[in-house]
């Protein structure tokens, strides 16, 4: 699959979070992540994602609707993949390294970059601190909730949290990326992707399946 990115506010730096939260509302198609890809996992959150980039940051919101919402991690580095999470998995260029950036409901973040599960490694928590979140379900951490809850979770993540390279614009560049939603320790465990993922097992850490993002005008 491949996505088209629009450029907005780029006289704009660190615009506030809900002036962002607005304009993907109203200017960004949504994107599904609904692709199940392992039978032993078949529940189906209902998950959009809308996205666009300004001049130093990427712009990202999620749309979620689920069963069960669970939001217990609260510092960086977390292991947030065990709550309600998000995840946003990218590459930059072709020399095989990717950030996952994934995210709970009150916007905690977990922040890796590797080549694969084997050598990803946590990025310093003052550089994962510089991406911005705004969540509807605020900032204080809870237990699961049981019964369909909607939320939704905004991001900016500045161009220098991407510590292994070097981005100075995004128009006109073609990134590999997948899109994620999962709650490995939820009533209803789910893994589901944007771009479909040919794995035996659930394995978010697999760069040969990312699709593509273009980053237009």
């Amino acid at each position: 699959m491949e996505i088209k990115v629009r450029e907005f506010g780029s006289r704009l730096v660190c615009p506030a979070m809900a002036d962002v939260s607005a304009l993907l509302d109203e200017l960004c198609l949504k994107n599904p992540i609904a692709v199940i890809n392992w039978n032993t996992f078949r529940y189906k959150p209902d998950v959009q994602f809308a996205m666009a980039y300004s001049l130093n940051e990427i712009f990202l919101k999620y749309y979620v609707k689920e069963s069960h919402t669970k939001a217990e991690k609260s510092k960086i580095n977390e292991m947030v993949c065990e709550d309600s999470c998000v995840e946003f998995f990218v590459s930059p260029e072709d020399d095989g390294i990717y950030y996952n950036f994934e995210f709970n409901p009150i916007g905690t973040i977990y922040l890796g970059c590797g080549t694969g599960r084997h050598d990803s490694t946590r990025i310093d928590s003052d550089t994962a601190a510089k991406i911005r979140t705004l969540g509807s379900m605020g900032t204080d951490p809870f237990t699961e909730t049981d019964g369909e809850t909607s939320w939704t979770l905004t991001v900016a993540i500045p161009f220098e949290v991407f510590t292994r390279h070097k981005i100075d614009s995004l128009k006109g560049k073609t990134f590999r990326a997948n899109f994620y939603k999962c709650g490995d320790r939820l009533s209803n465990p789910h893994y589901v992707t944007w771009n479909p993922v040919k794995t035996e097992k659930p394995d978010f850490h697999r760069p040969e399946y990312f699709g593509k993002i273009l980053f237009t005008d």
